[in-house]
């Protein structure tokens, strides 16, 4: 007797693909609860986050081909997060111009235009221009070329500020690795080179803005011991707490921090301040690396001011696009 076997219908169909469907929403709804004490697990996957929204056109390729309706129906679920975490990111949110504006830029300790990528920058119309990752050998190409555009300026360590309106009150930021009782035994002239962030107020016809400039420390993806942020762990939480203790209203913190706004270790940072590219630019503003951006590690957050506008600027000699935001009162 031979017994005939029908084709599964469609809700019977790619459950496997439903499956991953369902794991793909969950994944990025309950993202901070996965645990960073496993080689930073946590942290890596909220960096790439906005990146997770590509399986779905996939998965739904494959439901597709294989004429599920539980998969297709199971999509619902990765499709409706992601655009209520990134769908307010994919329109243009510019206002206007602004009253002020300020650029950020990590120009690479490797770059080999300098001269060049100070020309762009002195291009860029920017009011308030931060550099990060200069070598003692560039900043002198960096003030030259910038004199004439910014006649005021504070290079501290590793990290400068160039501004068209004065600047007052330049102090170092402590965001420095953690190196125990050695920090006290290293020469002055050291512990100054490695200085990575600075704070200054801009004076402008509106009030005083308190800046600061950042470049917390490098994360690495090691095999065995996962995604290390421990230096720019630190640095974020002493730059929070530094913040916290800013007196003036009117804050505007622009750097390489080596991680997006998305991450939790910057929870102490994002609860003061707000990302200018979030609130007013168009599309996610990806910086690093220039060649195929895929993340937002170069920021710029504000407290007391309206940002107004907020883009990525092109290329230089560096690995790092410079980014911008126009900001008002």
């Amino acid at each position: 007797m031979i017994r005939l076997v029908g084709r599964p219908g469609p809700w019977k169909r790619a459950r496997v693909s439903a499956a991953l469907a369902v794991s793909l929403g969950l994944l990025m709804l309950l993202h901070a609860e996965i645990p960073n004490r496993i080689g930073g697990l946590g942290s890596l996957v909220e960096t790439f986050l906005p990146w997770f929204g590509l399986f779905v056109p996939v998965l739904l390729a494959r439901a597709l081909w294989r004429r599920s309706a539980t998969a297709t129906l199971a999509l619902v679920l990765p499709v409706a997060v992601w655009l209520n975490l990134f769908g307010g990111l994919l329109g243009d949110r510019s206002d206007g111009a602004g009253d002020l504006t300020v650029v950020s830029h990590n120009v690479g300790a490797d770059n080999p235009d300098p001269t060049g990528t100070a020309r762009d920058l002195a291009a860029s119309g920017a009011d308030v221009l931060a550099l990060e990752e200069l070598t003692a050998r560039a900043s002198g190409t960096y003030e030259k070329e910038l004199a004439t555009a910014y006649p005021y300026h504070a290079v501290l360590g590793t990290v400068g500020v160039w501004s068209r309106l004065p600047l007052s009150d330049t102090r170092a930021v402590d965001t420095a690795m953690d190196v125990g009782p050695l920090a006290d035994r290293l020469p002055a002239g050291a512990r100054a080179a490695e200085n990575r962030a600075l704070r200054t107020t801009v004076t402008t016809g509106r009030g005083p803005l308190a800046v600061y400039v950042a470049h917390l420390g490098s994360v690495r993806v090691l095999p065995g011991s996962g995604f290390r942020t421990d230096d720019r762990d630190r640095g974020a939480k002493a730059l929070a707490k530094a913040v916290a203790a800013e007196p003036d209203k009117r804050v505007v913190l622009l750097g390489d921090l080596n991680g997006t706004t998305d991450d939790r270790e910057f929870t102490g940072l994002t609860s003061q301040l707000r990302s200018a590219q979030d609130a007013a630019g168009d599309g996610f503003g990806f910086s690093w690396p220039a060649k195929f951006p895929v993340a937002r590690i170069d920021q710029i957050l504000v407290r007391g001011v309206r940002p107004t506008k907020a883009w990525v600027l092109p290329a230089t000699g560096s690995d790092h696009l410079p980014v911008a935001a126009g900001i008002s009162w």
